[in-house]
């Protein structure tokens, strides 16, 4: 049974609100499940939530995530493709008016650790892309595609995704 629990910390000056699962079992284990930064700095709240899941990653190892129990039908999501291999799903804090991921169903923590045996998957992710990209009415005008790998890219979610973001001019450099 799990028993939710909420707390506030501060970690390298930044405020996190994270809402946890305190799982009682033959030990107790803590999961983190969400976590979201309250700091007043613009666009430091994704950077501060992938240092911290990368130093999480780090101690604790590779723990169910997000994505993982989109894939388990855990939690809800507005899916929009969905093969064997892959699906695909709006992402709840959009970068422009269409805003999605497509995300393998194989657990890749980041594009680094993929292997030479992924490529055809990786290529099918890709197709993907494009297929659902024009299924949103994106291809006309284009739309950007993204994969955050690691820490110094702000990947706060340790399983492959690729964001597609369109329906607006989108600025040059990204970073």
């Amino acid at each position: 049974m799990a028993v939710p629990v909420r707390n506030i910390f501060r970690h390298r000056g930044t405020l996190f609100q994270c809402i946890s699962a305190l799982s009682i079992a033959p030990r107790i284990v803590m999961t983190l499940q969400h976590c979201t930064g309250l700091s007043n700095e613009a666009g430091n709240s994704e950077v501060n939530k992938a240092k911290f899941a990368a130093e999480t990653r780090k101690k604790y190892g590779v723990e169910p995530t997000l994505f993982s129990k989109i894939l388990d039908k855990e939690i809800p999501a507005d899916i929009i493709f969905e093969d064997d291999q892959c699906i695909a799903f709006r992402d709840v804090n959009p970068m422009g008016p269409t805003h999605f991921l497509v995300i393998p169903r194989k657990p890749i923590p980041t594009l680094s650790e993929s292997g030479d045996d992924d490529e055809p998957l990786l290529g099918h992710l890709m197709t993907i892309v494009r297929k659902v990209a024009s299924q949103e009415k994106l291809d006309t005008d284009g739309y950007r595609v993204v994969i955050n790998n690691g820490k110094n890219a702000a990947q706060s979610v340790y399983h492959l995704h690729i964001h597609v973001i369109g329906g607006r001019q989108l600025g040059w450099p990204p970073g």
